[in-house]
């Protein structure tokens, strides 16, 4: 996580990790969940919290889903539904279940698949945000697999030289797993930022870099400024003009949209209306059946760390692959708390009041 997407901090407010995740399945729990969904989504945001990911955690999303629970767009009781299934894959309609919750269930699916087959792929339709798409990979790499998790949906973000948005953010993740070394995890969108970090940006009053977004007629915005305010601008896609490889990043979006919504039996949500329905894919690579798993983790601890004693750049402090970074911070949140801003933790003694559920606890300063 950026520096300019942190709490600043006089508003950081930290709250212990058992508290929140409490919190948070019980609000769940109220929106109508089981107990075990409601224990499996609170896992996934504040799991995402404890590694810095707050532009995914409960931060930016509980609150949504609270208000599309509230408005009828999320299931709290899907039932899954097959609709298409051989030994190595599934395609599954979500009901309209939340995607945080549906999503380590559709990745354990896949990983028994690939315990018999080698490969497992499961794709979603009908479902709702799937949250950090690297949660649901680190599961497999958890079972000794190579996980990839990827998510199609909305229309925030234009196509290279394009003046009306066509693609979601679009988000590609891939995690493996290491001996020693930290598990190797990349989790990112294909836009040039993620629609959520800049929510986290108007919050803490962080500009917008060049390159991030485009004006309402498509032209890349090429200085630093604040947020004009959401409805006021379109997201480009990674790289942000042609030049600058926007469309690399926009080819990475449409292969998303072609692993995610085409295998899932599903239309890209660039067709017909807008819509709250996402899609996604999860994908289990059994290690053991293309190698030995052992010597694959020493391989991997031997790049891994090959990349994080790389001499650095002048005035850099050193060089990180990416899940390094996140690892050492939940490490420290677990240990330290987790740091929300204090609005976000305003809005948690709003609801649970409202809920009638116990407050979020403190960390004694």
């Amino acid at each position: 996580m950026l520096e300019r997407f942190k709490v600043p901090a006089k508003d950081i407010v930290r709250v212990p990790e058992p508290s929140l995740r409490k919190a948070t399945a019980a609000i769940f729990e109220k929106m109508g969940c089981s107990p075990s969904d409601a224990a499996e989504g609170a896992d996934t945001l504040v799991v995402t919290d404890l590694r810095g990911v707050e532009s995914h955690g409960v931060s930016n999303q509980l609150r949504a889903y609270v208000k599309q629970y509230n408005d009828g767009e999320l299931n709290p009781r899907p039932k899954l539904r097959t609709l298409k299934e051989t030994p190595g894959t599934a395609t599954i309609d979500g009901d309209r279940g939340l995607g945080i919750i549906i999503g380590p269930r559709c990745m354990k699916m896949a990983i028994e698949k690939a315990k018999k087959v080698g490969v497992g792929v499961v794709t979603v339709q009908n479902s709702g945000h799937v949250g950090a798409v690297g949660h649901h990979s680190m599961i497999a790499a958890k079972a000794d697999m190579v996980g990839m998790c990827v998510t199609s949906g909305g229309r925030h973000v234009l196509p290279t030289f394009g003046a009306e948005p066509r693609l979601g953010t679009n988000p590609i993740s891939i995690a493996a797993p290491a001996r020693k070394e930290p598990f190797f995890l990349y989790d990112a969108a294909t836009s040039a930022i993620a629609g959520n970090k800049i929510f986290l940006a108007e919050r803490v009053g962080s500009p917008m870099l060049p390159g991030w977004i485009a004006k309402m007629d498509g032209t890349p915005v090429m200085e630093e400024m604040m947020s004009p305010g959401r409805g006021n601008y379109w997201q480009l896609p990674l790289g942000g003009t042609r030049e600058q490889g926007s469309h690399k990043g926009y080819g990475l979006a449409l292969m998303v949209e072609v692993l995610a919504t085409m295998l899932a039996g599903s239309s890209s949500a660039m067709l017909g209306e807008p819509r709250l329905a996402q899609d996604h894919f999860f994908a289990a690579f059994n290690i053991a059946a293309f190698t030995d798993v052992e010597a694959f983790k020493d391989r991997m601890d031997a790049m891994l760390k090959e990349l994080r004693t790389t001499p650095p750049a002048r005035g850099q402090k050193r060089v990180i692959y990416p899940g390094l970074s996140e690892a050492e911070e939940e490490q420290d949140r677990r240990k330290n708390g987790i740091p929300l801003h204090k609005e976000v933790v305003q809005w948690f003694d709003s609801i649970t009041a409202e809920l009638s559920i116990p407050k979020l606890d403190r960390m004694k300063k």
